[in-house]
């Protein structure tokens, strides 16, 4: 698994550099891809369970999009338009289906490293990060919501206050629920009994 995490880092991180450029690496999603990469290369739990958090519910809302275009022929929430964007060339759009792969993916990681659940106070503090830098970085695209929310498409107030209603929504409607679930099925007996068996990836 290390070796397929290692090729998919570099095929990922030179296509999209390419087709979407460096300042697209700033999406959490793509920060999630980063850094679950870098968690199977160093067999970090820490580094895994953060990103689990971050990407579980996040990539499964992706996945229903897709699937409601697909079907319907509208987008149900958002946030998979560009799959249907012909500026950019269709085998990087395809890239964007790691969605699909990455919550079986991280579960599979989960089961075999355990779940730590500092992953929850790291991703907070991650996200937290790049929300601010967000603010700087193609203000017109909107990255991560930092400028204007996805539902009003309004700035809640001055900076400050956007980004710390956009991180508190986050942690309360993504982050925790999915830490307390994760929490509940890889608990630290499970966790305790994995890092017996020498788990590794």
């Amino acid at each position: 698994m290390r070796l397929a995490a290692a090729v998919w880092l570099v095929l990922f991180i030179t296509a999209y550099g390419w087709a979407y450029g460096a300042a697209n690496f700033i999406r959490l999603c793509d920060v999630a891809v980063i850094l679950t990469c870098l968690g199977i290369l160093s067999g970090s739990a820490l580094l895994v369970s953060s990103q689990a958090v971050s990407s579980l519910l996040v990539d499964l809302a992706w996945d229903l999009d897709l699937l409601w275009r697909l079907v319907l022929g509208r987008h149900l929430i958002g946030g998979t338009e560009y799959m249907w964007d012909a500026r950019y060339p269709l085998w990087v759009r395809l890239m964007s289906l790691f969605h699909v792969a990455w919550p079986p993916l991280l579960f599979t990681l989960l089961r075999r490293l355990g779940y730590d659940p500092r992953g929850f106070a790291l991703q907070c503090g991650i996200a937290a990060i790049v929300l601010v830098g967000s603010r700087f970085v193609l203000p017109d695209e909107n990255l991560n919501f930092a400028h204007r929310d996805p539902f009003f498409h309004r700035a809640w107030g001055p900076a400050p206050a956007h980004l710390a209603l956009t991180l508190a929504v986050l942690v309360a409607a993504v982050y925790w629920p999915t830490h307390s679930l994760l929490r509940s099925v890889f608990g630290p007996g499970r966790r305790r009994a994995t890092q017996g068996a020498g788990a590794h990836v």
